[in-house]
């Protein structure tokens, strides 16, 4: 299916300006609609995220992608931002989309970025009124509290100081201890468990950037949370299992091998067909 693609910007949660990019099928009839996140320090136009996007397009589903605060083209100091933040920004993207495209049917994101999207959805997917059918994790950390130990092993002088550089894709970025404390103070695991929409995660075994482990304690804490309510309920009430693709070989960013990209846009596009409805 063709595409088109044009530029759009947005108030971010913060109040910043936001930039993104809407990819959709070059059709008038209604289509599935996406909003996908970027990971850390990245933005909208990173290489992988830019293909999926594209890719999701020709597969007939609308993507939102955008630059969360301080990041691409959009508004804001970065130093600034932190996980509370990223998830505030995803939001103002559903509500962008809600308006500009049409209803937000699924979220995805790739590392961080499906951290934020997996935390939304467990708000998002209570709401009794909420349109929201899955959502995909893409290479994606269980806990955000690996991140803050990972940038203070990297400069321990942004806690003993309040603020240091740390070196990531050749990018000297600026750390704000209250980013390191914001990372600290949230229990994803805890929002994890209360997803109640179909859920896939899709994770390389030797992702040397956030281990397999991750995506293994994902899908543990959907499916434990699932099996308890059906102990509990009817089996029709039980909430649906979350689903786990490997992807053998695959480096954390999917830069290695341009077929990672064609299976991840195959399997996500799959679950947004199989479970949204325009």
């Amino acid at each position: 299916m063709s595409r088109k693609s044009y530029r759009v910007k947005f108030e971010g949660g913060s109040g910043f300006e936001l930039a993104g990019i809407i990819d959709r099928p070059d059709t008038t009839a209604a289509v599935p609609v996406l909003v996908l996140s970027h990971c850390f320090t990245c933005n909208k136009d990173l290489k992988a995220i830019v293909r999926i996007s594209r890719a999701l397009a020709e597969r007939g589903i609308a993507v939102l992608r955008y630059d969360m605060t301080g990041l691409g083209g959009s508004s804001g100091d970065f130093s600034q931002t932190n996980f509370s933040t990223n998830v505030a920004d995803l939001k103002a993207a559903i509500a962008f989309a809600d308006a500009e495209v049409g209803d937000v049917h699924a979220l995805m994101g790739h590392s961080f970025g499906g951290a934020a999207s997996l935390a939304v959805a467990s708000e998002f997917s209570s709401d009794v009124n909420n349109k929201l059918c899955c959502v995909i994790a893409l290479a994606a950390p269980s806990d955000t509290s690996h991140l803050a130990s990972l940038l203070l092993r990297m400069n321990p002088a942004i806690e003993v100081d309040g603020e240091g550089e740390v070196s990531i894709g050749g990018i000297r970025w600026q750390i704000d201890s209250q980013m390191v404390a914001d990372f600290r103070s949230h229990r994803l695991a805890d929002l994890i468990t209360n997803i109640r929409i179909p859920t896939l995660v899709m994770h390389s075994p030797v992702d040397e950037t956030v281990g397999f482990d991750h995506a293994l304690r994902i899908m543990s804490l959907i499916n434990q949370s699932e099996a308890s309510e059906a102990d509990a309920s009817a089996p029709s009430k039980s909430k649906p299992l979350c689903s786990l693709a490997s992807l053998d070989g695959a480096d954390h960013l999917l830069a290695q091998h341009a077929h990672d990209i064609e299976y991840v846009s195959d399997l996500a596009a799959a679950m947004v067909r199989r479970y949204c409805r325009p």
